[in-house]
Order: C-alpha cells, then sequence, then structure tokens
C-alpha cells in the first residue's frame, strides 16, 4: 500500500477507479455518442433480467460533466485515506458492493424509485464514505463555498438524510436516491454485519444458558482459592493474547490485506493498549 498520508497522494484502485470512469465518459463523448452505450451497461430496474451486468456497470458511466467531476472528487478525498486503512482488495470489494447495494435497492424499491435509466459512481462513492465516516467520524471536511470546516458524521448524516427524503417523496430531480441510500446500506453490511451478528448470537447464548458458578467452601470453612479465582481473572487476557497470535499468523502468512475491517480495529485498539501500558 503507497499511501503515504498526503492530501494528493493516490491510492492504487482509487487511481484505477478514477481513470476507468474518465476514460468511458471521454468515450460517451467522442465514440459512442448515441444513448447505445448508457442504455446497454446503464442500469434500468425493469432490463435487469435481459442486462444483468447493468448491476455493476452503470458505476462506470456519467450524465454529465458535472456529474463524473462530483463523484471523482469525492472519491479523491475520501478513498484514499480509506483504501490505506482497509487495504486494497478490502477497499474494491467495498466499492463493488456498494455499487451492488445501489443498484439492488433500487430494484427493490422499483414502484418507488421509478424504472429511469440510472448511471454514476455515486452509490459506491456513498459507501466509500460511510467507511470515512466510521473509521474518522470527526474528521473535518471543507465543503464549497463554506469557509467553515464541517465534521464528516454530519456531511454524511445530512446526504442519508436528503436522500431518504428525496427517495420517499418522489423528487423527481433526475438523481438516483435509493442508489445513494442502498450504498449506504450495503456499505454498512459489509463492514459492520458480521460484528452485529457475533454480538446478536453472543447475547442469544447468554439469555439462553446463563453461567451461574458456585464454589463450596472446603472442609476447613475457608473459601478455596484455586483454581477458579485466579484462572477466571487471567481467562480474558490469554483470550486475548490467543487472538493477537492469531491475527499476527494471518499477517503472516498471506500479508496484511488479508485482515478484515474488525481485525483492523483489533489491532488498533491493541496497539493503543500497549502504548497506554508503556
Amino acid at each position: 500500500m503507497s499511501y503515504d498520508g498526503s492530501p494528493f497522494a493516490l491510492t492504487p484502485w482509487v487511481r484505477r477507479l478514477l481513470i476507468a470512469t474518465g476514460a468511458v465518459y471521454l468515450l460517451q463523448l467522442t465514440v459512442f455518442t448515441s444513448p447505445w452505450l448508457a442504455q446497454t451497461f446503464g442500469f434500468q430496474p425493469s432490463l435487469a433480467l435481459r442486462h444483468p451486468w447493468g448491476l455493476f456497470t452503470y458505476a462506470l458511466l456519467h450524465g454529465s460533466f458535472l456529474h463524473l467531476l462530483a463523484n471523482s472528487i469525492g472519491l479523491f478525498m475520501f478513498g484514499p485515506p480509506v483504501e490505506g486503512r482497509f487495504g486494497s482488495r478490502a477497499f474494491i470489494r467495498l466499492w463493488l458492493l456498494s455499487v451492488l447495494g445501489g443498484s439492488l435497492l433500487s430494484l427493490a424499491l422499483l414502484p418507488l424509485a421509478g424504472d429511469g435509466l440510472i448511471i454514476g459512481a455515486s452509490g459506491g462513492l456513498y459507501g466509500v464514505m460511510l467507511a470515512f465516516v466510521l473509521e474518522w467520524p470527526d474528521a473535518p471536511v471543507l465543503i464549497f463555498p463554506f469557509p467553515i470546516p464541517v465534521k464528516a458524521k454530519w456531511l454524511v448524516v445530512f446526504f442519508a438524510l436528503f436522500s431518504l427524503w428525496a427517495g420517499f417523496t418522489g423528487a423527481r430531480d433526475g438523481t438516483a436516491h435509493f442508489a445513494h441510500l442502498g450504498g449506504f446500506a450495503a456499505a454498512f453490511l459489509y463492514l459492520r454485519g458480521s460484528a452485529l451478528l457475533s454480538r446478536s448470537r453472543s447475547s442469544t447464548v447468554t439469555e439462553r444458558s446463563p453461567a451461574v458458578l458456585v464454589r463450596p467452601p472446603s472442609s476447613d470453612g475457608a473459601r478455596r482459592s484455586e483454581p477458579f479465582g485466579p484462572t477466571r481473572r487471567r481467562d480474558p487476557d490469554a483470550a486475548v493474547l490467543a487472538e493477537v497470535d492469531r491475527v499476527l499468523d494471518k499477517i503472516s502468512a498471506r500479508g496484511l490485506e488479508s485482515l478484515t475491517p474488525e481485525e483492523r480495529r483489533f489491532l488498533d485498539e491493541m496497539s493503543k493498549r500497549f502504548q497506554q501500558d508503556r
């Protein structure tokens, strides 16, 4: 991963996506000037079975230069930090799932969304924005023409609420608002779904089979000090160390990019705890 943290550094998949969308738009202006390209590779919900590739390829097309410019600036701003944190494989997987989430939600809500042609990378961009906010919610973001930076979390909240309002009120502004919401939803499920599922399972197990340990006194009336007391105090630390060993072994065998977002956050937490203990 070659992201150095500078505001103008581009990571591999951010660079490729910017080049790909720019090149396709250039083809739209020069070679494929008829509507054929957009109609064939865009996404229209009623034609999903006839053009299944459109579930993904619609994200490479744009309706105007301003449309392309807005999505490119957003990816340029939020993409490199996210790819630098999660790794290239996880980043492109996040982007693709967000794009797919945008098309699937538009298909599922066809009566509300309408059967218009959907093009643009906004679904993928919104997924990347959500990933950025989950990692750096209070990061300041400058929005033209406002002179005061806004926290990233409030920016995403505004976009989400506006997309909800515009989508469910049937605003006909030529924007696929449900594709935006689908990008948010898919990214959230990808980044937090496994954690939420594991919490649900653990709470269910706790509710169904509560563990109560009764420690009988010794024959002389005194409580035994072993094995329950010291062993129970060491169990959490032993479990944490075992998890650290497992993650480090995974890095050694398959590289840093193989880690899931949850494993990366776990390593960050362990690193912060180690620094505090020193």
